[in-house]
């Protein structure tokens, strides 16, 4: 247990670390990238549903064979240093992490994990032709019904109206 919580600083990892600092050497990069690495956009691997005893070094051995690793970290409460069941993987090529993705669903640690390049999300599934997507046209769909409806009596109507009559 200690490998994971020593892996990972207080913030959790450089990636959430507060821009400005540790440029490193290498390569300049714009102060919105909040990486030591520089920009991490093709090569984080976001691993989540890991086991709770997944130490950061599990991590880096189970992706070690896809290519060079900067950085493998499982991201712990900081309170209780406890792993939060999920954690990122950082490779020095953008190729090494599109093979790590590969398999969506590896088995890390005897556990069904899932993993993605973590700037662009979970895939999403194929549609084959003249298939629909769940989601509806919003642009021309008609207005979703009221919460509530309620009528009244034509009398109960006049009344609340205030007009009185016979």
């Amino acid at each position: 247990m200690a490998a994971a919580s020593s892996s990972s600083s207080a913030g959790g990892s450089p990636a959430h670390a507060p821009s400005g600092g540790g440029g490193g050497g290498g390569a300049p990069y714009s102060s919105h990238h909040r990486s030591r690495f520089g920009d991490t956009t093709l090569t984080k691997v976001f691993v989540g549903g890991l086991a709770w005893e997944t130490p950061s070094e599990g991590l880096r051995e189970h992706f070690q064979g896809y290519g060079e690793i900067l950085e493998a970290v499982v991201i712990t409460d900081r309170e209780t240093g406890r792993s939060k069941g999920y954690g990122f993987v950082i490779f020095r090529d953008p190729e090494a992490a599109q093979r790590a993705v590969q398999d969506p669903n590896p088995v890390i640690a005897g556990r069904r994990a899932n993993c993605n390049i973590a700037s662009m999300g979970p895939p999403r599934p194929a549609q084959g032709r003249g298939e629909q997507t769940e989601e509806p046209n919003r642009i021309n769909a008609p207005p979703p019904p009221p919460y509530f409806s309620f009528t009244f009596p034509a009398r109960a109507s006049m009344c609340m109206a205030g007009i009185t009559g016979a």
